[in-house]
């Protein structure tokens, strides 16, 4: 069987107390999840179990995400020397931005296509992690691999997903994925 693991992470700084969006690698993860299909099950990792998540991303046959190649693996750049870029990786944005030439976002994705939103936001992610409130970040960020997982799954079913635009239409989008 085939191991895909589904990814996804939030950090512990914004863009702005990064010195910004240049310096995504100074962020530090608060909380990273997976999930993995040869296991069937998530996996929540803190900071200092980063090196076990580099791992299982590392013995992935394929590593899905939304927006990992531009911000999820530069954040894990400050620990370690690998390029996270050489993994095999489909990244939903960057593939779904290519093909209708805008970034979409994963709720307007969710919403369009299973009647779905997100539990909450990167913004609310930083302020709990201020609280000191990781178990809410490691939900929420559970959640978004939960449905950054039904998005690849459909789309490689069906040949196609959909998204709402800024008009409140659904619009399909055709894709190329394989499970």
């Amino acid at each position: 069987m085939k191991n895909i693991v589904y990814f996804d992470l939030e950090t512990q700084k914004s863009a702005a107390e990064a010195g910004g969006w240049s310096h995504i690698n100074r962020m530090r993860m608060s909380v990273g999840v997976t999930y993995s299909t040869a296991r069937g099950e998530y996996r929540i990792y803190a900071e200092k179990h980063v090196h076990e998540l580099l791992a299982e991303l590392q013995r992935a046959d394929l590593v899905v995400g939304f927006n990992i190649l531009r911000f999820d693996y530069e954040v894990l750049h400050a620990y370690t020397a690998l390029d996270l870029r050489q993994l095999p990786t489909l990244d939903i944005l960057v593939d779904l931005q290519a093909k209708v030439q805008h970034r979409v976002s994963l709720d307007a994705i969710a919403q369009a296509t299973f009647g779905l939103e997100k539990t909450s936001d990167g913004m609310q992610a930083l302020r709990w992690f201020k609280e000191g409130k990781l178990l809410e970040i490691a939900e929420y960020c559970c959640y978004d691999v939960k449905l950054t997982r039904l998005v690849h799954e459909f789309g490689a079913r069906y040949g196609h997903i959909f998204y709402t635009d800024k008009l409140g239409r659904k619009i399909p989008v055709p894709v190329n994925w394989k499970i």
